[in-house]
């Protein structure tokens, strides 16, 4: 079971960077959807991060156990 939390979080933790370097890039352009889509782009690497979180602290509880 633990396995699976080691290909996850890897994949969760490189999904918020792609959300932020996305976020960095659209940064470049102007106008309202380029503000609208970096908002949007910041909330996703908010989630991916707390999910990578979550998932190691349950692999860090499991290991313990």
């Amino acid at each position: 079971m633990s396995s699976i939390f080691l290909i996850l979080i890897p994949i969760f933790m490189i999904a918020a960077l792609g959300a932020v370097l996305l976020g960095v890039l659209n940064m470049a352009r102007q106008g309202k959807a380029s503000q609208q889509r970096s908002n949007k782009l910041m909330q996703y690497r908010v989630l991916f991060q707390f999910i990578a979180v979550i998932l190691m602290g349950l692999l860090f509880f499991m290991a313990a156990g």
